[in-house]
């Protein structure tokens, strides 16, 4: 067995999304992954881009983005995966979105906090330019043409904009890597990455003080965004999945939040080479609750149909619910991924007419409606593979297929047709629009 297909089977077996291998079971996003596609193609043009996927549960927002975030990384893009939480990235507080961003940064190589491994091969482009151009790698002053060029050209990328102390913490590590302190460094590089928990030992090798803080942090970011096209990356993509959990947030929170939302994205074609990807809900960008009560980025975002049909390159990509024939086709997928120890009783126990039965079983229990349950759907038919292929006397439709689907709260609220989550009244108020 494959490293990749144990990585898929192992991930749905927990009923969550696959980190990798997403493409060998990805059905029906032909469309959505050629608009994505486009985007990535913008960054690497020198454009800063920003997308929406919108759909409701279970249509396959995280699949899609995770999907996006791999095809992004086989072209060589920088990406961070950040799934919101209740109260735990507050868009209005860019220090925040700076740490949760930088935590998750990844690389072909490197899959989480990779900053210090771009920094790296970025110190190594400078040296091989300076050699290019004759430079002595011998000659005792070489280290300070390195730091030399390293400093012009982040001021030129950034346009002289680069905040001074983010200039002397990567001067520092230069120097500490150059001597051997690794553990200083390091110290160093988790407070370029955001961290409040760096001994003051280490910042004052830096001549720093205190965190990086929500004023200058997006100046950081784009710091950041040309280190990572200066270590050889066309761009970044920045992955903020879940963004309807701001729905639960009070309301003078979700007020900050979503004006924060909008100074992000009207600041994006500052950031040549970044795609910001957001998914949400409907009731995320069509309530009052959420974007629709700040007439500004609702402006901005809103979601347009005409005639029944919607433009896949407006700035919201609606994603299609699960049906079953898209169920049906990716549960035919893994049927043949799966590696069984007897591949021939696998085909003929787990037939074609076999997974449609247990499609029907599902669809017949949701009303004909299964957008709500196809992780759950899979976690339970690689359970039925595993079965067939460890017990000789195991028959799926005797043993009934699949038990009652293992639903979570907002599942089962979405299953009987209710919000996901207890929703507030309604309230019609607009935000205020704030400047932060």
């Amino acid at each position: 067995m494959s490293n990749e297909i144990q990585h898929i089977l192992e991930r749905l077996r927990g009923g969550v999304v696959p980190g990798r291998g997403l493409d060998l079971f990805a059905v029906g996003i032909e469309v959505s992954r050629a608009e994505l596609a486009r985007q990535l193609d913008r960054a690497e043009a020198g454009d800063g881009a920003y997308k929406f996927l919108r759909g409701g549960y279970g249509c396959g927002k995280t699949f899609t983005a995770r999907l996006t975030q791999l095809d992004a990384q086989k072209r060589n893009f920088a990406t961070s995966f950040v799934v919101v939480s209740d109260n735990d990235l507050q868009f209005h507080r860019f220090d925040e979105v700076y740490r949760k961003v930088m935590q998750e940064l990844a690389t072909p190589w490197c899959e989480r906090a990779a900053l210090g491994d771009i920094l790296d091969r970025w110190v190594a482009h400078v040296e091989e330019s300076l050699l290019a151009l004759g430079a002595d790698e011998n000659d005792p002053d070489f280290d300070q043409q390195v730091l030399r060029e390293l400093d012009a050209r982040l001021k030129s990328a950034t346009g002289g904009k680069a905040p001074e102390d983010m200039v002397r913490v990567i001067r520092k590590v230069f120097e500490l890597k150059q001597q051997g302190n690794l553990v200083d460094a390091g110290a160093l590089i988790s407070w370029l990455s955001g961290s409040a928990n760096v001994a003051a030992g280490a910042k004052k090798l830096a001549g720093v003080k205190g965190e990086i803080g929500s004023q200058e942090a997006m100046d950081y970011l784009r710091g950041i965004l040309e280190i990572i096209k200066a270590a050889g990356h066309p761009g970044w993509v920045i992955v903020i999945d879940e963004v309807e959990t701001v729905l639960r947030m009070r309301r003078d929170v979700r007020g900050k939040v979503l004006n924060g939302l909008r100074q992000i994205l009207d600041a994006s074609d500052r950031y040549p080479g970044l795609v910001w990807l957001f998914t949400g809900t409907p009731e995320f960008f069509d309530t009052t609750r959420g974007v629709a009560g700040l007439p500004p980025l609702h402006d901005r975002i809103q979601f347009h149909l005409s005639g029944g049909y919607a433009n896949v390159r407006q700035p919201q990509l609606e994603l299609k619910p699960f049906d079953a024939a898209r169920l049906r086709a990716v549960a035919l997928k893994l049927r043949e991924l799966f590696p069984a120890l007897d591949r021939s009783r696998m085909d003929r126990v787990v037939t074609s007419s076999v997974v449609d039965r247990l499609v029907a079983r599902v669809t017949e229990g949701f009303r004909g409606d299964v957008g709500v349950v196809p992780r759950q759907f899979l976690r339970q038919f690689v359970n039925l593979l595993d079965l067939v292929d460890q017990h000789p006397d195991y028959d799926p439709i005797q043993a009934e297929g699949l038990a009652p689907l293992d639903l979570t709260e907002e599942e089962r609220r979405l299953a009987a047709g209710q919000p996901a989550f207890e929703e507030e009244a309604e309230d019609s108020r607009a935000y205020e629009v704030v400047e932060f």
